[in-house]
């Protein structure tokens, strides 16, 4: 008998586990199912065979246990040996007591025992036989789903359901995933029920939405030789090479000056020019602006081309008609192969001087063929083309020296535009002061006075390196640079283009 009723358990215990193995497999809805069937009163057991109350049932007369009992047998690890052996203090063999129907087998029963099993179900008899999980007791509050409680209300936890009833409609939003599971499930709890998303179409979303592309490789250096990334420094210049390319939507206009002859305007003009027209692939212009006759044509290669503002004057009438080309306007200018920009120089005679009239006609005209014009000023600031100038300007660049005269010819040009209206005084915040010292030039008492000066007044102060092939006043040509120079007027072209774009978000 004993044998066979081992036997019985042994097999009922491998039946058992591999029912809690299923009872634990994820369901579509996420809820476990209950292997109890449909709680209902179980009838009363008829009178004859009720032993009497005082007489406990004898261990012999034990019939082989529920499968509610091997359940809990095989899924209690901690006692292998439980079941196979019968102790007195067994909870899970103790004699079922004839004044109580038969006991529930998750229920611990000893007579003087107050603390419930955690995992046992309520002991209360009212209740319907439903499985619960929860550890709540009498003075812990009913919300939490794994406390202690002696009577659990079985809407509260959603594993104590009745196999029998039908699972209440689940809210969209619900059960919400902790932000570590959250980057595991980004769509929500798989097999769920979500709510419609509205899903975006729009072709900047989805071009947001694509792969940065791969940096490319070093272009200078070792790091060049070994496909690496590239350094810091040239990072730096591909950074200001882009900002330099910016797209602005509509010719913008740059002006140098500085009423002081000898400051640096006419190698500040070409020196922007090209690092723009090498940064934008073209698309640039440098326009010698003085009244009388500048000497941009002593610092540009002559490319097959000795006309002037005066032939290109002459020209408007054709130039202005509704099919001139940018090749018939080409045939005037002058074009710098090495920094990839075109030059219109100034008159060459005395008796050809601009005026504020012509300079409307010329700004117009190139407007409509050049995307940045950059023009270089004389150094008389009450001749009409020069105030022409300042009022077509949208960021203002100002060559200095490091010496007395040339710094005090600029603090005085800024007070006087300060006087001249609001326009103005936003051209003199959005300025650039270029700074480019010959051999001899630096006076390091007065740099030390009006830097600060400078850089309160204006949006930056960029600094360009002494060059011998600047110092020697012939062509320049950005080819024969050094390499210190180029990336000096590439920082130059990339703050002016910086200022540029926020001049172009305030309304003129």
């Amino acid at each position: 008998m004993t044998d066979s009723h081992n036997s019985g358990q042994h097999k009922d215990r491998e039946a058992a586990a591999a029912e809690v193995r299923r009872m634990w497999q994820p369901t579509p809805s996420w809820t476990q199912p209950d292997p109890t069937p449909p709680a209902t009163t179980p009838p009363p057991p008829p009178p004859a065979q009720d032993p009497p109350a005082d007489t406990p049932a004898p261990k012999s007369s034990q019939a082989t246990p529920d499968p509610d009992e091997v359940e809990d047998e095989a899924a209690d690890e901690a006692k292998p040996d439980a079941l196979s052996q019968d102790f007195p203090g067994d909870s899970w063999s103790q004699p079922a007591e004839a004044a109580k129907p038969a006991p529930d087998p998750w229920t611990k029963q000893p007579a003087k025992e107050t603390a419930a099993d955690p995992w046992s179900k309520s002991a209360a008899s009212s209740e319907p036989a439903s499985e619960s999980w929860s550890k709540q007791s009498a003075q812990e509050p009913a919300t939490e789903s794994w406390s202690r409680t002696g009577t659990p209300e079985p809407a509260a936890d959603p594993w104590s359901q009745p196999a029998h009833e039908k699972a209440p409609a689940r809210d969209l939003q619900s059960p919400q995933l902790s932000p570590q599971a959250q980057q595991f499930f980004p769509q929500g709890v798989p097999n769920q029920q979500q709510p419609d998303r509205q899903v975006s179409y729009r072709a900047d979303e989805l071009l947001q939405a694509l792969p940065i592309p791969r940096e490319a490789p070093a272009e200078k250096g070792v790091r060049s030789v070994l496909r690496l990334r590239p350094g810091t420094n040239e990072r730096l210049e591909r950074i200001a090479r882009a900002t330099a390319a910016t797209a602005f939507r509509r010719p913008v206009t740059v002006t140098i000056a500085n009423p002081k002859g000898g400051s640096g305007k006419t190698p500040t003009t070409l020196l922007l020019a090209g690092a723009l027209g090498q940064a934008r692939g073209g698309g640039v212009v440098a326009w010698d602006n003085n009244e009388l006759r500048g000497n941009m044509h002593l610092r540009t290669h002559d490319t097959n081309s000795r006309s002037t503002v005066t032939d290109l004057l002459q020209a408007m009438q054709m130039l202005t008609q509704p099919d001139a080309r940018l090749g018939d306007v080409g045939a005037y200018l002058r074009h710098q192969v090495s920094g990839q920009y075109d030059v219109l120089t100034s008159a060459t005679t005395t008796y050809a001087q601009i005026e504020a009239k012509d300079f409307d006609q010329i700004h117009r005209l190139l407007s409509r063929f050049y995307k940045v014009l950059v023009i270089d000023t004389g150094n008389n600031e009450g001749s009409s083309n020069w105030r022409e100038a300042m009022k077509a300007s949208d960021v203002l660049v100002i060559p200095i020296k490091w010496k007395s005269l040339s710094c005090a010819a600029a603090v005085q040009m800024l007070e006087e535009l300060d006087h001249q209206g609001p326009d103005a005084q936003r051209l003199i915040r959005r300025a650039v002061i270029a700074v480019s010292n010959g051999p001899g030039d630096v006076n390091k008492e007065v740099e030390k006075q009006l830097r600060p000066y400078f850089e309160s007044r204006a949006a930056a102060v960029v600094d360009i390196p002494m060059d011998q092939h600047i110092a020697a006043e012939g062509p320049l040509d950005h080819s024969a640079l050094q390499p210190a120079t180029r990336r000096a007027a590439l920082e130059l072209a990339a703050k002016v283009a910086e200022q540029i774009t926020i001049a172009l978000n305030v309304p003129r």
